[in-house]
């Protein structure tokens, strides 16, 4: 049995096992559908269709639902017609993780509504790079694919929307890999589904199908520090908890957090006229002279739930210049300060 949704902007298709006696297409209303089986008792369920209308029957439960002509219906691409490139569920969900919290939600900066999926060729093949921005932060990461056209991939990029990052993410639960294709306005992601999922009823992939953001991509390289006077190794867990202790009783308009950097010591404080303060401390090393630094608490905690790694190198110039969070395995976070 196919099943085939779609919004317009987002489409996704897969197959379950059925025992099909009468082969035939009928379209029926997503939402409402999902909530009846949902609500089902365990069991068989039969669909029986005729005249643009399913009943549905589960053991002592029997629908009659209004469909509408399949004809309506728009069919989704298939995978395989454009520049393709293929890599590992588990690393395009973490990439995705690394960077989606960065999207913009404004709706008047539409093209920042969204992660920026652009191809480089490097000395060690082709590589992918995702980022996003909402113009206060920058998160960007970059990993090798496989890609059956590099040379095609070597100018593109696409604008993922909001909405299909979301989805996409809540997809890439697999072991295996995902095939990427791309032209024009549009972007397929067709998923290879492990032996267990096949086992509960699945088919052997899960299509999706997404509209992309007509716009054009800010120049991000611009906002990235060529250099910075300093770089500090961070146990990234340690500081996490230093701040979401002192975000607690931080401004609840602007988030504001102070790194104060002193000779092998971090001060992490925050106040509000409402709440109070708080103050934390780590040991680092750090022995250039003292330095203060504001930042939004939430900016900063972002990247480091995301963010694997034990340690993390910040990087920063002066109170005025964006904060810098790298990793090993090739993320970038650039984090614009508050005035102090």
């Amino acid at each position: 049995l196919e099943l085939t949704t779609t919004n317009l902007d987002i489409g996704i298709r897969c197959t379950v096992t059925a025992t099909v006696q009468t082969p035939g297409t009928l379209t029926l209303p997503a939402r409402k559908l999902a909530a009846i089986v949902k609500a089902l008792p365990e069991g068989m369920v039969e669909v029986d269709s005729s005249n643009e209308q399913a009943k549905i029957t589960c053991g002592r439960s029997r629908f009659r639902i209004m469909g509408m002509d399949d004809k309506a219906f728009p069919a989704l691409p298939k995978c395989g017609q454009q520049p393709t490139f293929t890599i590992h569920q588990q690393k395009l969900r973490s990439l995705l993780r690394h960077v989606s919290y960065a999207q913009s939600i404004e709706q008047n900066r539409y093209f920042l509504n969204g992660v920026y999926f652009t191809f480089s060729q490097e000395a060690e093949g082709p590589a992918l790079q995702l980022v996003a921005t909402d113009s206060r932060r920058l998160s960007l990461m970059q990993c090798p694919i496989e890609a059956s056209a590099a040379n095609e991939l070597a100018d593109k990029s696409f604008i993922l929307p909001y909405q299909t990052v979301t989805e996409l993410e809540r997809l890439l639960q697999h072991p295996s890999s995902i095939k990427v294709s791309y032209q024009d306005k549009q972007v397929v992601f067709e998923l290879v589904l492990e032996e267990s999922a096949r086992e509960n009823g699945l088919g052997n992939s899960i299509l999706l199908v997404s509209k992309v953001i007509e716009g054009k991509f800010p120049n991000y390289q611009q906002v990235i520090p060529k250099s910075s006077s300093h770089h500090v190794q961070l146990e990234r867990v340690l500081l996490l908890e230093c701040i979401q202790r002192a975000a607690l009783v931080s401004s609840l308009e602007s988030n504001t957090i102070k790194l104060q950097f002193n000779e092998d010591t971090l001060e992490i404080s925050a106040s509000s006229a409402d709440l109070g303060e708080a103050h934390e401390s780590m040991t680092i090393d750090y022995k250039d002279a003292p330095l203060a630094i504001s930042f939004n608490s939430k900016f900063l905690m972002d990247p480091l739930k995301a963010i694997q790694d034990d340690r993390v190198v910040f990087e920063f110039s002066d109170t005025l210049s964006p904060g810098v969070i790298k990793t090993n395995d090739n993320f970038l976070g650039v984090i614009m300060p508050l005035r102090l």
